[in-house]
């Protein structure tokens, strides 16, 4: 019998538990691989170029039997090589895409990877919604998070205080925005979750009100 991973949360209602059978991100959803890590989250390299998650959204890296979450928070395509910055190539093509036509080497000269914030992990069949006790491994794949994983993961608002929290090079406002409206986007009462996620931001927010306004305008964008 498949065990089950009980998804013990808080949701925008009242404590909530729910459960989802085994491991619940598929090979299929496989995106790339970790290059970097610390327990508050990690870089991944994408197995394609410009083929990153956006940003702001969900995804998860396995590690034996174990699955930390996270919110792509930065992405970036750069040179494999640190001294060697890319060239432009196209002054006479007349399409981007001509570009890596003519030039079919540029694939593996050039490399695209992410930065992830790690808001929760699955351990003892139970996803919980804080920080793992130990970074994911490198070379740890990282795949997609299906929607029924998001909604499981955001139905306990702690995450957007993780998030607040945390330290990246992206805006936070637009990270923090990003996330709340794609967790809304795969719920029924998405409207209803706004309305609890941005009670949760003023709640958090309290002495900062420019932050909290920067990102509840984005949310309604």
């Amino acid at each position: 019998m498949t065990p089950a991973y009980q998804i013990r949360s808080k949701s925008t209602s009242g404590e909530s538990t729910q459960e989802m059978a085994g491991q619940v991100i598929g090979n299929s959803d496989k995106i790339g691989e970790v290059i970097e890590a610390n327990t508050t989250g990690y870089t991944a390299e994408c197995y394609q170029l410009h083929c990153a998650p956006a940003s702001g959204s969900f995804v998860a890296v396995r590690d034996g039997t174990s699955e930390a979450y996270g919110v792509v928070s930065n992405i970036e395509t750069t040179s494999l090589d640190p001294g060697r910055r890319a060239l432009a190539r196209g002054r006479d093509e007349a399409d981007p895409e001509d570009v890596y036509r003519h030039n079919p080497e540029l694939p593996e000269l050039l490399r695209t990877q992410f930065e992830v914030v790690t808001i929760g992990y699955a351990g003892d069949a139970v996803v919980r919604c804080y920080l793992p006790p130990l970074p994911p491994r490198l070379h740890a794949f990282v795949y997609s998070c299906p929607p029924e994983v998001t909604a499981a993961l955001t139905a306990d608002l702690r995450y957007l205080q993780t998030l607040l929290s945390s330290s990246f090079r992206s805006g936070s406002e637009e990270l923090v925005a990003a996330c709340v409206r794609q967790a809304a986007a795969g719920r029924e009462d998405g409207h209803d979750y706004l309305v609890s996620a941005g009670k949760e931001l003023a709640r958090l927010l309290v002495n900062d009100p420019l932050r909290l306004n920067a990102i509840l305008r984005r949310m309604a964008s």
